[in-house]
C-alpha cells in the first residue's frame, strides 16, 4: 500500500511517495533540494501573518491577492516576494486556514497556475 502524500514544509506543494523514499518516508519534509535549502524564513512567517491580517479586516467572503501580502511586508521590493507569498498561501491551505481560488472556484494549490486569490476556508 502506498503511503499518504505529504505537504512540503517550505513551498506547501504536495509530495508524492516515491519508491526511493520507501525506507525514510517518515523523514521526508521537503519536496526537493531548493526547498530543503530555503526552509521557512522570518519573511515567510511575516507573509503568513500579513495574509491573515488582510483577510481579517475584509468581509467574510472577500478574497485577497498574494501581491497585497507582499506589499504589506515590503512595499518597495514586493515583486520579489510574489512567489514567497504564494508559498505562504499554500502553507496556510495545508494548515486548513485558507483556500486558494481561481475564478471563484477552489483549486488545488499544488497545481494552480496563473493568478490566484486567497480567502478564509469556508
Amino acid at each position: 500500500m502506498t503511503p499518504k502524500p505529504k505537504t512540503c514544509k517550505s513551498c506547501g506543494r504536495t509530495i508524492e511517495w516515491r519508491k526511493k523514499w520507501e525506507k525514510n518516508w517518515a523523514e521526508i519534509a521537503y519536496c526537493g533540494a531548493a526547498c530543503r535549502s530555503r526552509r521557512v524564513t522570518a519573511v515567510d512567517n511575516e507573509l503568513e501573518s500579513a495574509i491573515r491580517q488582510l483577510l481579517s479586516v475584509r468581509a467574510a467572503n472577500a478574497t485577497i491577492c498574494p501581491s497585497e501580502a507582499a506589499r504589506a511586508v515590503n512595499a518597495e521590493g514586493w515583486r520579489e516576494l510574489m512567489e514567497p507569498a504564494r508559498r505562504a498561501a499554500r502553507r496556510l491551505v495545508d494548515q486548513g486556514e485558507v483556500e486558494i481560488t481561481q475564478g471563484s472556484t477552489v483549486v488545488d494549490p499544488s497545481t494552480a497556475r496563473g493568478p490566484i486569490r486567497i480567502r478564509w476556508k469556508r
